[in-house]
């Protein structure tokens, strides 16, 4: 029975991901409801809020890192590399709040 009811991080962020990414044109709503489906299927609190966090700073790391190797100058990646973080914190906000609600829903 306890193996129905554990949740996987990385079907979370699968699920987050394709959902926002279909919900774009909703700019508040759409994250929160792919924060709600991912939290029901991170199987938790903590691990939903892993979830949220995660692929933003994934999608920083990797801004900087694709970022610098074209320019080829570090500090202009390292600036690209923050505004992506920047707006996927912005993105973060109600995706986060979702999660926490699926997680407690759970």
């Amino acid at each position: 029975m306890d193996s129905e009811k554990n949740g996987s991080i990385v079907s979370a962020i699968i699920w987050m991901f394709l959902i926002s990414l279909l919900l774009f044109w909703l700019p508040a709503v759409g994250p929160f409801i792919a924060g709600v489906v991912g939290g029901k299927k991170a199987g938790g609190v903590g691990s939903a809020i892993i979830a949220v966090f995660l692929p933003g700073i994934v999608f920083g790391v990797l801004l900087f890192v694709f970022a610098s190797s074209l320019t080829g100058i570090p500090i202009i990646g390292a600036i690209a590399g923050a505004g992506g973080f920047i707006l996927s914190l912005v993105h973060i906000g109600p995706l986060l709040l979702g999660a926490i609600i699926g997680g407690i829903l759970f």
